[in-house]
């Protein structure tokens, strides 16, 4: 029996496809199994017209046989097998696929009908040689008396003989490769492994694949204890068991499973209890077929945001599991919805492990990210508390999508959006724009780190009085977002604190700038008193009550600086805001500061500075200093 050599050109390519094409070698399990289900399904398509095949539906199987000792691990399937001629063209040709050229032909004959086969690249079986050092393959095809060996330990070649084989099918023999330092190879014999392989990547093959299973058993060992009861004893038992659900809950219709049952499904498969708060079904026919089951998460992971902990959507394609967690199918602000997408028209890859093309993921994700805002906008109608709910955990990814790319995706999200205007109610942009008087030409906001502190910022007073409502920004992001959505619906965004809030007539403006002219001297005194910890004093005319308020010129507010501090380089922990102190001249503050002026400039120093650090504290700013104000108070009395 002479050795044959590979027709597809030597070594190298196949030590390619063993060691390039695959990222995983826990995937070899999955590319064994779907060239199995392939042949099962070719015999049961073959069965619809012939017959003598003799097997119901309930009778294919797929079945995985350990043996430790000789350190195989063997995929037997009772489907279509291989003649000595198929398996030459089949396996000693890498890259040709049979499965690809039954699903060609089947799909000439029965134009319209889905055939779904899952493996057409021919190069799944080679996956075994990542973890076997020989594979051996015996089939039988249906109709034929004679089987078939094949043989080969890599890529010095491989041998087929005939072989006697009592049924058609095919067995796939993996001989497991010597443990090193760096793999364990021997793990792929333990059951426990192959059940977690078969659950993560095959599930859901329409085939049941069987295994057996040992079990502790009680039995009765014939005694009795004092009152007379049976005693009992342990013993190990083995049973053949189906290790995979075969049908999967999201293929199923409405009318078959229930919200709950899929509200189960979501539970057990992302070991979470508590609800999900939005559950989306999806049957889509079309240009892309595709079926869907998501879930929008009743509260955040912790670590939600940390790599393996990462929320996503697994990908399916025709019941095999192709990506654990698809990050191309949604945008990253929607990445805290969970489930699953199965099509049969996806363009994959050679290695069934990334997309070769994106176009139908493409379209699949578009539809989705409709169903899932359409979900979330009728949560907002229908269960306003729920959905507030729901903004608390996963808020801050629509905020972040808001400003990702440079606002591209802002139109989309904005509706999404809420904020305080009370410590007990929260309003959409639009609900804010369709409550607003006719007065009134801007939409205006305080930003701290609190809803009490932004409700109690100084400059709130002007604005409450003439009956406007304000939003309240609580995030560190929320300044960024208003600044990258620009206006709503024509109305411009105003902050209370450094912006213009148009109240003041041009008659006032004039008397305001040569009150501030009359000032000067004093103004100077106190820019001169605090250095280089403010940019400008002036006089303030936004405060009513309160003494003294911290605002700031240019892009970058006290909220931002504070974002900016945690950054993750020094460049951006540095960024400061130019603070301004504004002063309110009718305050007896302020006419105390100006009799100091003119009798004790010492005196008038210190009351800057604790006028400064009122200030500040108003604002929510840190006090470098807080033994520094108490002495500069204690002066005073």
């Amino acid at each position: 029996m002479s050795k044959k050599q590979f027709k597809a050109e030597s070594k190298r390519l196949l030590d390619l496809m063993i060691n390039s094409i695959y990222t995983n070698k826990e995937i070899f399990l999955r590319e064994i199994i779907s060239n199995a289900s392939d042949a099962i399904d070719k015999l049961c398509y073959l069965s619809l017209t012939d017959d003598k095949v003799g097997l119901d539906r309930s009778d294919y199987k797929i079945d995985i046989i350990v043996d430790k000792e000789a350190r195989t691990i063997t995929v037997r399937d009772n489907g279509i097998g291989m003649t000595m001629e198929e398996a030459e063209n089949n396996l000693g040709v890498i890259a040709k696929s049979g499965s690809f050229k039954f699903k060609d032909e089947m799909d000439k004959e029965q134009a319209g009908e889905d055939i779904s086969i899952i493996g057409q690249f021919g190069v799944g079986f080679y996956s075994a040689f990542m973890v076997a050092d020989k594979v051996t393959v015996i089939s039988r095809k249906y109709g034929c008396d004679e089987g078939v060996k094949w043989e080969s330990s890599g890529a010095d070649g491989y041998t087929v003989t005939p072989c006697e084989r009592e049924n058609p099918g095919t067995d796939v023999i993996m001989h497991i490769k010597a443990d090193t330092e760096e793999e364990i190879y021997g793990s792929y014999l333990e059951v426990w492994k192959l059940k977690a392989l078969v659950k993560k990547y095959s599930d859901y093959v329409r085939w049941p694949i069987k295994m057996d299973i040992e079990h502790q058993e009680r039995f009765e060992n014939g005694e009795t204890d004092d009152e007379g009861k049976p005693k009992y004893d342990y013993r190990m038992v083995t049973e053949n068991e189906t290790i995979n659900s075969m049908v999967p809950i999201w293929q199923r219709s409405k009318s078959e499973v229930t919200d709950d049952d899929c509200i189960a499904f979501y539970k057990e498969k992302n070991h979470d209890r508590k609800d999900p708060c939005a559950l989306i079904r999806v049957n889509a026919e079309g240009t892309v077929s595709y079926k869907a089951m998501l879930f929008v998460p009743g509260e955040e992971n912790e670590s939600a945001f940390l790599g393996d902990n990462k929320g996503g959507i697994t990908l399916y394609s025709n019941g095999v599991m192709i990506m654990e967690k698809c990050d191309k199918l949604v945008h990253s602000y929607f990445d805290f919805v969970k489930g699953v997408v199965d099509s049969p028209d996806l363009s994959l890859n050679i290695s069934r492990e990334i997309l070769q093309h994106d176009r139908q993921l493409k379209i699949i994700g578009q539809n989705l990210e409709k169903k899932i805002k359409g979900e979330l906008e009728k949560l907002m109608r229908d269960d306003k508390p729920k959905y507030e709910e729901f903004f608390k955990n996963f808020g801050v990814h629509l905020k972040c999508g808001v400003c990702d790319e440079y606002g591209r995706y802002k139109d989309f999200l904005r509706d999404l959006l809420i904020f305080y205007t009370s410590e007990d109610s929260q309003i959409t942009l639009k609900e804010y724009v369709e409550n607003m008087p006719e007065s009134q030409k801007c939409i205006y906001y305080a930003s701290s780190d609190s809803l009490k502190h932004a409700m109690s910022l100084p400059q709130c007073d002007q604005v409450r009085s003439r009956g406007y409502e304000i939003l309240y920004l609580t995030s560190p992001l929320d300044e960024m977002v208003l600044e990258c959505l620009h206006d709503q619906d024509g109305k411009t965004f105003c902050n209370i604190v450094t912006d213009d809030l148009g109240f003041e007539t041009e008659e006032e403006k004039k008397a305001a700038e040569e009150r501030d002219l009359e000032n000067k001297d004093i103004l100077d005194f106190v820019k001169e008193s605090l250095g280089d910890s403010v940019t400008k004093v002036r006089l303030s005319r936004k405060l009513s009550s309160l003494p003294c308020c911290l605002t700031t010129e240019g892009g970058v507010t006290l909220e931002m600086e504070k974002y900016f501090r945690h950054g993750p380089s020094e460049e951006m922990r540095s960024i400061r805001a130019n603070r301004v102190l504004e002063l309110n001249p009718e305050h007896k503050a302020y006419a105390a500061l100006k009799a100091a002026y003119e009798s004790d400039q010492e005196k008038a120093k210190t009351l800057s500075c604790i006028l400064e650090t009122m200030a500040e504290m108003m604002a929510g700013c840190d006090i470098e200093d807080p033994a520094a104000f108490v002495a500069q108070v204690s002066e005073l009395f």
